[in-house]
């Protein structure tokens, strides 16, 4: 791989790592919301900000498509392909989950990465992924002529019923363990899921969240779903682990909630004079 440098490049883009590294150490948590995600299924709740979430494989590999919203106002989401560009493809420990405009601020901050050693594979293979996205019934449809409700996109949708959003609130992903990347001839290729029972990826919210997470219907990626050798992937699916933690006050000391972008959203237009009007 080359060493061109990054296209979007300032001391905006940095991080105090010894804020977030207090953070993931912190004594003391307050374990305040537990579930398990059974396999092929989907499930939202709310991380209120300053809270951290760990997301977990108890039972061995298995891959998560995660969707993130404001609390407060859904239209402020994960934006997939602008964290790619200011922070990489597949994120770490200390990179930062960023939303849509007209907002563009850090929904949250990754602390604590179990696999954050596993690097760059043989293959060109790297995990937790933001250059893809979810599975669908349509893509799957088209591909197979068989209708399959249980994609990561429909266990999304059926996730977020209960707080008023539907399918058009559902976007792009980050895949928690999913390992991927390009092969050479610059196409996404997937492959089997490296995390071990009791790997996790944990953040910490920057502003108060929704989240959704759906259990991959093809589990830890090890059986193809489509092509010739595609079967049902149904013997690795496993489920995940999700955890919330309120932190002690003063593990908080120096940080506030990011402020939405400072940029106008004029766009060139300008105001009425409304003594006109």
């Amino acid at each position: 791989m080359g060493n061109y440098p990054a296209a979007y490049q300032g001391d905006q883009l940095s991080v105090d790592r010894g804020f977030y590294d207090r953070v993931a150490e912190a004594p003391g948590r307050e374990l305040v919301e537990e579930f398990i995600l059974p396999i092929r299924s989907g499930r939202a709740w709310e991380v209120p900000a300053g809270h951290v979430c760990r997301i977990s494989t108890p039972e061995g590999p298995q891959v998560g498509d995660l969707n993130v919203w404001n609390r407060h106002d859904p239209r402020e989401r994960m934006w997939a392909s602008r964290t790619r560009q200011l922070q990489a493809a597949h994120i770490s420990t200390y990179d930062r989950v960023w939303s849509t405009l007209p907002f563009l601020r850090p929904l949250f901050t990754v602390t604590g990465d179990s696999l954050a050693d596993y690097g760059t594979d043989s293959d060109g293979g790297r995990v937790h992924d933001l250059l893809g996205t979810r599975c669908d019934p349509y893509v799957n449809q088209m591909l197979t002529d068989e209708a399959f409700d249980f994609h990561c996109h429909s266990n999304l949708t059926r996730a977020v019923l209960p707080y008023g959003l539907t399918e058009f609130d559902v976007h792009d992903v980050l895949n928690v363990f999913q390992c991927t990347g390009l092969n050479d001839e610059d196409r996404y290729f997937m492959k089997a899921c490296p995390a071990k029972e009791g790997d996790y990826f944990e953040f910490f919210a920057e502003i108060d969240l929704l989240c959704a997470l759906s259990t991959c219907p093809g589990g830890d990626l090890s059986v193809h779903m489509w092509g010739p050798d595609a079967r049902d992937p149904l013997e690795v699916c496993r489920p995940l682990g999700v955890e919330v933690y309120r932190l002690d006050e003063s593990a908080l000391e120096g940080w506030s909630s990011p402020q939405r972008a400072a940029y106008s959203q004029l766009h060139g237009m300008k105001l009425p004079r409304w003594e006109d009007q």
